[in-house]
């Protein structure tokens, strides 16, 4: 028995409508999937393009005279020099091109365990400067010769291989805090400091675990006339490991691409962007393993200039612990163990 019109017409207006909502649901769907494809795909292509933009190889080229040969993150133990320098818009009318480094860490990274050995370097720090043959303060490197001057007074003070470096400012260590949404830190002393643009008593903190934004972060990392240059060592350590933490935990694409924003036009380094996501993977798959260092030492006027005296044993006790974190002997040329 054949289906009467009416019926027929019945079950093809059903269908018909089935289909309707079934477009109704997933057109919206596979639009949303596509868009945030394309999101995903422009933070990519974003992240590389400010990696790119912020590449600046060294003089030097890309091996160390320290290594027999250049290196790489996830196929080699590495190293990375972190510099915080006081460049600032205000700073600039007064210093000029005269740029110091405000924070001086190195870090060494290694493969098979995956750890972090981290190592605050004091500013004040008199030591031998090659660009220059003298010694003076650790800081003056970057003001004599710039990011190779630094990197070849650090690598010549703990006779250690530096391979990679970053350099940030003012200005773009606190939009990265601010991008990450700040960050909470243990504040370990009560003080009132300058902000970025040198306006005194402009930021207080008192002791005790807080949320800091970004201004704040920069005050605790910077103050240094409120104990020592040791003790500033060991906050700047803090800040930055907190940092290090919240940017490994970001699961937010809207954060990735601020903090994309914060880093862009004011970092440099002399690591590629493949170098940055094998970092990254390496680092975030295994958690952020970190053993903090300082320099041991005392302080001590010379001529009437304020300066931090290294302890040498401290330093070689120091240096043979990154060479064996490294993987390198002590020899000229670091030869692999």
């Amino acid at each position: 028995m054949k289906p009467d019109l009416e019926t027929t017409d019945r079950v093809s207006t059903r269908r018909s409508k089935k289909k309707r909502i079934l477009w109704f649901v997933l057109v919206p769907l596979f639009l949303v999937i596509i868009g945030g494809g394309s999101y995903f795909f422009h933070i990519y292509n974003k992240a590389q393009a400010v990696a790119d933009g912020a590449f600046s190889q060294l003089g030097r080229g890309d091996k160390s005279d320290k290594r027999e040969k250049a290196v790489k993150p996830m196929t080699d133990n590495i190293s990375i020099l972190i510099m915080g320098v006081d460049e600032s818009d205000t700073r600039a009318k007064e210093y000029g091109k005269a740029i110091r480094t405000d924070a001086l860490l190195l870090a060494t990274i290694n493969k098979n365990d995956k750890s972090v050995k981290l190592l605050s370097i004091p500013r004040d720090s008199r030591v031998y400067i090659p660009s220059e043959k003298k010694e003076d303060k650790i800081t003056h490197a970057h003001v004599f010769g710039g990011v190779d001057s630094t990197i070849n007074t650090v690598e010549r003070f703990l006779d250690v291989p530096v391979d990679y470096y970053v350099k940030f400012n003012f200005k773009s260590f606190i939009k990265i805090v601010d991008s990450l949404g700040g960050i909470d830190v243990d504040v370990p002393v009560t003080f009132t400091e300058q902000d970025s643009k040198d306006q005194p008593g402009a930021v207080h903190l008192e002791k005790g675990r807080q949320h800091l934004n970004g201004e704040q972060a920069l005050a605790l990392a910077r103050t240094r006339h409120i104990d020592t240059d040791y003790m500033r060592g060991q906050r700047q350590q803090l800040v930055l490991e907190a940092i290090a933490k919240k940017a490994l935990s970001v699961n937010s694409i809207d954060k990735l691409g601020g903090l994309l924003d914060a880093v862009d036009n004011d970092i440099k380094t002399n690591l590629t962007f493949d170098d940055m996501m094998a970092i990254t993977k390496n680092t975030m798959d295994s958690g952020l393993k970190m053993d903090k260092l300082q320099v041991k030492g005392k302080d001590e006027y010379i001529d009437g200039v304020y300066y931090y005296i290294p302890d040498e044993k401290n330093v070689q006790s120091i240096s043979e612990e990154l060479q064996n974190h490294l993987g390198v002997t002590g020899k000229s040329d670091h030869k692999k163990l």
